[in-house]
């Protein structure tokens, strides 16, 4: 039954996203509409998505120098080891998970409001593709947005790192220089902006199809967007998985 109800679910988001990729019937409105999902999705992220770089890329560091100290490591492992977890997992990955409870609640809580209150039916009897004119612009203002948040996130934690040996001294901006640089591999960097690509296009296309399929009233439009938020992280977590090894 379980398995049954998966394939039905996993048909039905099919079906939708079939609908969503179709060229717009009027151009300049999906432009207007593009352009309010870059800001509502996106811009509106930066402020939560620097805050939290910040602080993890200061404690990283923190940790690799006051907990992990050994004579055989050299001076510079902290500078190396923020810039490696930030460009391999954290930037990425982690940043993506955080982004899909809050971009990806709002997705389907929105979605989910509009179908409650029938602004979607209202559009199909206009003869309108509610799943394009609703779904579309948010899939593609989210795989705009993602891969620079992810950047800005690679850099926040870095100035963090700084932070904690300029203001808190632990260790010398020099050696936190020199780990950064010490074997850097440009493929690391675009490896977190290709798997950002794909994890924008999880969060919202699942967190789509549950807002947009919503049946009942106002505790199911709840239920939906928590629905979302959990199918997104597995679904990261799971292609997380299969993308470092395919692109490492």
């Amino acid at each position: 039954m379980v398995v049954n109800k998966w394939l039905v679910a996993f048909g039905s988001y099919l079906q939708m996203l079939g609908r969503v990729f179709r060229r717009p019937d009027r151009m300049r409105m999906f432009g207007r509409r593009y352009l309010n999902e870059l800001y509502q999705l996106g811009i509106d992220s930066v402020g939560i998505v620097l805050l939290i770089s910040l602080f993890i890329g200061a404690v990283i560091c923190i940790q690799f120098k006051m907990n992990i100290q050994s004579s055989w490591m050299p001076l510079w492992v902290p500078g190396y080891a923020t810039r490696e977890i930030m460009l391999l997992e954290f930037s990425s990955s982690i940043m993506c998970l955080i982004l899909s409870g809050k971009v990806g609640s709002n997705i389907a809580s929105e979605l989910g409001t509009m179908r409650v209150t029938q602004q979607i039916d209202a559009l199909e009897i206009m003869g309108v593709n509610s799943a394009n004119y609703l779904i579309l612009p948010k899939i593609l203002g989210l795989i705009t947005m993602i891969p620079i948040l992810v950047i800005f996130s690679v850099v926040a934690g870095i100035l963090g790192a700084y932070a904690t040996a300029y203001i808190g001294h632990i260790g010398t901006v020099a050696e936190l220089t020199q780990g950064m640089q010490y074997d850097f591999h440009q493929w690391f960097f675009w490896m977190g902006v290709i798997k950002a690509v794909f994890f924008a296009f999880i969060i919202s296309s699942v967190s789509s199809y549950y807002g947009y399929n919503v049946k009942g009233g106002a505790v199911e439009v709840g239920k939906s967007s928590t629905n979302a938020v959990v199918s997104s992280s597995i679904l990261i977590l799971f292609s997380d998985t299969f993308l470092t090894q395919l692109l490492s």
